[in-house]
């Protein structure tokens, strides 16, 4: 007998596998979350007993006493100043460099982006005893502080973004007509002007993504900010352990925190997402 069965029943079924499978996912992203912002509105007593999905006392306490149990706002400062630093300085330089791989032919081209994207393959504890050590000989030869500063910090992280925001840009940029360049030097414009000019505003999604993502690589770090700085140093993602003393551990102040430092990532995720869209697809399809 031939098969009566409808065409529609392996689509009803795939669609509601597909729902399973996000309402799993979306169950195993909200509970942490749940528990993360329940736990920073209980008293300490209630946290540290058995766990309650409904607080029995609810208090905003943890919110501000976290910012006196430790100097979180110094910590807020060093890591928007490591950050924004360390964004700006690789935005800028690896617009310039993918531009010259993107648009140049020169000796040694193709070694150096090979070298670049190299360096993605290596797990980054590999470059911290080196690093360290060559902070400490630097400052002991030219008196430059390097270890233990801010400075330091932020030169480490561009050995980390540097080399993806190159090879991001490169890609994105071999996406941009030729043509435009050609257009903007009968115009009379320089290499410069032609690529503040035409090839930055057409290059806008794939600049965003790599600011977004210099921003979040410093911003969430915890290896080398615990080794590369100090007390007057310390930023928010190694600030928070100083939330556990001797005697106790404040984990009603801690998930306040990790919520609070959270939210300019999370913003900024946000209002920029159309743009990381693009970017990070720009030259998937030619």
């Amino acid at each position: 007998m031939p098969d009566r069965r409808s065409p529609l029943a392996p689509a009803a079924s795939f669609v509601w596998t597909r729902r399973i499978g996000l309402t799993l996912l979306g169950l195993f992203t909200f509970v942490p979350l749940y528990v993360m912002v329940s736990s920073s509105l209980k008293p300490l007593r209630d946290v540290q007993s058995a766990f309650e999905w409904f607080p029995a006392h609810l208090t905003l306490r943890p919110y501000v006493d976290m910012w006196s149990t430790v100097p979180l706002a110094h910590y807020f400062l060093n890591s928007l100043i490591v950050c924004t630093c360390s964004t700006v300085v690789s935005v800028v330089v690896a617009i310039l460099a993918a531009y010259a791989v993107s648009r140049h032919r020169f000796p040694g081209r193709r070694v150096f982006s090979v070298t670049v994207l190299s360096t993605q393959m290596f797990p980054g504890i590999l470059f911290l005893l080196p690093l360290f050590l060559l902070y400490v000989n630097i400052g002991a030869a030219t008196g430059v502080k390097l270890s233990g500063s801010l400075l330091g910090l932020v030169i480490t992280y561009l050995t980390f973004t540097l080399p993806f925001s190159i090879w991001m840009l490169v890609g994105y940029f071999d996406s941009i007509p030729r043509e435009l360049d050609e257009a903007a030097k009968v115009d009379g414009n320089g290499e410069l002007g032609s690529l503040v000019r035409i090839i930055l505003p057409a290059a806008v999604p794939g600049i965003v993504t790599v600011a977004v993502y210099s921003f979040m690589t410093a911003w969430g770090e915890v290896l080398f900010a615990s080794v590369m700085t100090g007390d007057a140093t310390r930023t928010l993602a190694v600030g928070l352990r100083n939330y556990a003393s001797q005697n106790d551990v404040y984990w009603n102040q801690i998930m306040a925190a990790s919520l609070v430092i959270s939210v300019p990532v999370v913003a900024a995720f946000l209002l920029l997402q159309r743009y990381l869209v693009a970017g990070l697809t720009a030259g998937s399809v030619k």
